[in-house]
């Protein structure tokens, strides 16, 4: 995700920046391709040094403490005037917590977690869905813009999270019951490529759908979105509606496929999230 977004801020509005990736060659493989554009660093407190506004992609809650929290993290670093985004998916409260410690330390914080994967970033078309002070989300609208194809404002900090969790739920739980609709397609004898076509031409069709749904015939799952972070998204979902006390049993059993997925096969979880067919495959092998 990161490189995409990089790439964009580069070429789009010739941006120099200071880059930092806990796996040092990630950094290094980004600043080969923009020479004389990038500087590593080799903390993320440096990164907040160095420079007025920086954006954070981090994947998981973990990550986001590790890179956040360490004395050479991210609010290590932060003095008045300086300004994070933080584009992860993470809990509203992780979001407020995050705010809280920026500003005591005297900078602005916007929170823009982002609707698409790698291609997105990549063509910039993300979809930023943020939470904050309207100045400043207007302030860095030019660089959402050319990261993004739309940015949203939903309010305070943490509204752009809850916004994001329900998009994310919507979307695995789209992709469950897909999948469900494939295994039932190649039980019964019908040729899946047809049912594609079908879906494309009605009411359900969808860009995800007809993305997905050759590669999942193909059994291709090269991670555009791995399965462990759509698990993760809807588990945050879970627990967002929990806090609302509020029942979703279908978002529930979606979760209860992915869980499924990775205890079938660790190594799932790193595949792309559409390989929950697989697990619905494999269900109907065990009858």
């Amino acid at each position: 995700m990161g490189k995409g977004m990089v790439k964009n801020l580069v070429t789009k509005l010739s941006y120099n920046l200071v880059v930092y990736n806990r796996s040092v060659e990630v950094s290094q493989e980004v600043a080969a391709l923009y020479p004389g554009k990038i500087e590593i660093a080799s903390t993320a407190k440096e990164v907040i040094e160095r420079c007025n506004i920086t954006y954070s992609m981090l994947s998981t809650l973990e990550a986001s403490i590790a890179v956040f929290d360490s004395p050479e993290g991210v609010v290590a670093g932060v003095t008045a005037g300086k300004t994070i985004i933080d584009c992860a998916t993470l809990t509203p409260e992780r979001m407020v917590e995050v705010e809280g410690r920026v500003r005591e330390r005297g900078g602005r914080f916007l929170e823009a977690p982002v609707s698409g994967s790698k291609v997105p970033a990549e063509q910039g078309q993300l979809i930023f869905l943020c939470g904050g002070d309207e100045t400043l989300f207007t302030e860095v609208q030019p660089a959402l813009d050319a990261m993004g194809k739309a940015a949203f404002l939903f309010g305070p900090v943490g509204q752009g999270s809850r916004m994001k969790l329900v998009v994310n739920s919507i979307m695995g739980g789209m992709m469950t019951v897909f999948a469900e609709g494939m295994t039932l397609c190649e039980a019964a004898d019908l040729p899946t490529d047809k049912l594609l076509s079908v879906l494309d031409l009605g009411a359900m069709a969808c860009p995800m759908y007809k993305g997905k749904g050759p590669l999942m015939i193909a059994k291709k799952y090269d991670p555009n979105f791995p399965l462990k972070h759509q698990q993760k998204d809807m588990k945050f979902a879970l627990g967002l509606a929990d806090s609302l006390s509020l029942s979703l049993p279908v978002t529930a059993a979606a979760n209860e496929l992915y869980e499924a997925s990775m205890k079938r096969e660790r190594e799932r979880g790193d595949l792309d999230f559409s390989a929950v067919v697989e697990t619905c495959r494999e269900q109907k092998k065990e009858k």
